[in-house]
């Protein structure tokens, strides 16, 4: 039996992912957390093969949390179940450990399989996603053209970027991020003087070219 800690801070999407799995002869929904305080202590506290987790996490984002899990557990599965495109934040996500990455628009017709699939050890990886990874990989020996400036930022400097490009303030999305502000803009800073921008306006240009901005203020 696949035990799973489903982790989401809405209880409508953990009960209807209990709904999807609850057919299932070999998979079942053995714990639930609202954030990644509760979801760090239930990993400590129990057994598990799988954690499937939402991306935007209050307090803690998913990428941090992400990390602690598998610097906690190296040997736990983490599937992103999120609203954001693969494109997105996909090969971010498998940066930091994740086994896998779900866009929750599929996540009825495939859920199951991608829980089995990390659960054997396996990578769970759309084709673009997969091919994002390879360009990656062949940047880092030197056979590649040179990485996208976004590729080089942080992670907290990436999900700042995207606020930023959705049209939010300094001051929003350091609510959104439980962030100080003066801690925001220095992110804010840094994202312009690593990508060469001289303004705003310049990086939401970006952003839109290159599909950075699907969804990023949900």
């Amino acid at each position: 039996m696949i035990r799973i800690l489903i982790v989401d801070d809405h209880a409508i999407l953990r009960a209807g992912l209990k709904h999807l799995l609850s057919e299932s002869v070999d998979i079942v929904v053995a714990g639930e957390a609202s954030n990644g305080v509760d979801a760090l202590a239930l990993a400590r506290s129990g057994t598990w093969e799988v954690v499937v987790l939402d991306m935007s996490m209050p307090g803690k984002s998913g990428i941090e949390l992400i990390k602690q899990i598998k610097a906690e557990h190296p040997r736990l599965p983490v599937l992103v179940l999120s609203m954001y495109a693969e494109d997105i934040y996909a090969v971010r996500a498998l940066r930091a450990g994740a086994s896998g990455y779900l866009c929750k628009d599929n996540a009825e017709s495939q859920l199951e399989q991608a829980i089995r699939k990390v659960a054997t050890g396996g990578l769970y990886i759309n084709p673009s996603v997969a091919e994002k990874l390879a360009v990656e990989v062949l940047g880092a020996t030197g056979t590649s053209t040179e990485a996208l400036p976004h590729t080089r930022l942080s992670d907290r400097e990436y999900e700042v970027l995207r606020y930023i490009a959705t049209g939010l303030g300094v001051t929003e999305i350091a609510n959104r991020l439980n962030l100080s502000v003066k801690t925001v803009s220095t992110h804010k800073t840094h994202v312009m003087q690593k990508m060469g921008l001289v303004n705003t306006a310049e990086l939401i240009q970006y952003a839109m070219k290159h599909d950075l901005v699907n969804q990023a203020g949900n």
